[in-house]
């Protein structure tokens, strides 16, 4: 059985990843749908709106036939390195074609990757902007192409992650279809991710733009996820902690711990704190992947020395049966049930942020949670 990749956080499912499911099986004949999907955090350190277990279930309903928990220390990540470890599961998994969406599918990626080996990080050392910033001016002047678009991002960083570990994975963008990442509108038909999640939290109806399920499964919602609700936790933790520990957590560089900390002790509200510690050297994405690895206490050694492994979410009959052909020539563990030992050790981080999500629901995230199964599906 051949198999097609697909690298998502389905936050939530939408009508778009719908598109993206089915032409992803078009153009590559694939008989099996492998997903690797974000735990309970985001990209950009932001909670789920629904949790993991929800959201693969999601994914197995629309089509989705196995889904492989991508671990927080590669998913709650810029994209270099979100891209990186997604692709290494997928490459363990004997995963050969991988498809994804892009603003820009058209541009040639991977002589793109050729050109930042001109760069040095040093080369960027303008403390004013950010360092993603300054590549792209230098980017755009050599080649006339801006990466700005999230999306365009991470279809660079799949190619350069290929190139640099010579995966020998098909990459294939395709046209990214309906809003654009940040647009908060709704379509008919389409909308973002992001649009979708405003929608939800100001009362709107959402029910065109999402598959049946997906709807049903946020009208279940009795608190929407949100940085506002974990404020008081990380607070407290900015505020208690002295600054050499802070010193010690992963990312916190440049004096952000003074900064945070002096913030924390100003700001009663999330926003207001977010947005006093912002400079222009720090985008929102980093500031909050930050909020979440100080939550978490995870420091630079943990987030660093960690072994990749395959947290199985969901499948039904063509992913166990994937499953079961490729197992035998797998680098990395295949976990199917998370147990005491594991979540103080090869699952500690996953494990601590589970916990953390369990301040909006009441589900287990690990501990004895057997991956969700459907063995009533049809072949494709």
């Amino acid at each position: 059985m051949d198999a097609v990749g697909l690298i998502t956080e389905y936050n939530p499912f939408h009508n778009g990843h719908q598109y993206h499911l089915r032409i992803a099986q078009q153009l590559t004949n694939a008989q099996v749908v492998v997903a690797v999907m974000s735990g309970n955090f985001t990209q950009r350190g932001e909670p789920a709106i629904l949790d993991k277990w929800t959201r693969a279930k999601l994914a197995l309903e629309n089509g989705v036939d196995l889904v492989v928990e991508l671990p927080v220390f590669d998913a709650v990540q810029p994209g270099q390195r979100f891209a990186t470890g997604a692709l290494r599961l997928l490459n363990d998994l004997k995963v050969k074609q991988v498809v994804f969406g892009a603003e820009h599918p058209e541009w040639n990626f991977k002589k793109l990757g050729s050109f930042e080996k001109k760069f040095r990080h040093d080369d960027f050392t303008d403390y004013r902007e950010t360092f993603a910033t300054q590549f792209n001016e230098a980017l755009v002047e050599k080649t006339g192409i801006s990466l700005t678009d999230p999306n365009d991002i991470l279809a660079y960083s799949y190619f350069k992650a290929c190139q640099e570990h010579d995966w020998a994975i098909n990459l294939i963008p395709i046209k990214r279809q309906g809003k654009g990442y940040h647009d908060q509108t709704l379509g008919l038909y389409l909308a973002s991710a992001s649009g979708i999640r405003t929608a939800i939290k100001t009362g709107r109806s959402i029910k065109n733009v999402v598959p049946k399920v997906t709807a049903q499964a946020l009208a279940k919602l009795t608190i929407i996820p949100s940085w506002q609700v974990l404020y008081p936790i990380l607070r407290n933790h900015l505020i208690q902690s002295p600054v050499g520990e802070l010193q010690n957590i992963y990312q916190m560089t440049e004096g952000l711990e003074y900064r945070l900390k002096e913030a924390a002790q100003r700001e009663l509200d999330f926003q207001s704190f977010l947005h006093a510690a912002k400079t222009k050297r720090y985008t929102f994405a980093r500031l909050l992947r930050l909020c979440l690895y100080t939550t978490l206490e995870i420091t630079t050694e943990q987030m660093t020395n960690n072994q990749p492994y395959h947290h199985v979410l969901a499948f039904n009959d063509r992913g166990r049966e994937y499953l079961h052909q490729v197992k035998k020539q797998l680098q990395y563990p295949l976990i199917t049930k998370v147990d005491a030992e594991m979540k103080d050790h090869l699952l500690a981080l996953d494990y601590r942020a589970g916990k953390l999500y369990q301040n909006f629901t009441a589900v287990e995230q690990d501990v004895k949670h057997a991956p969700l199964i459907d063995l009533s599906s049809k072949k494709h």
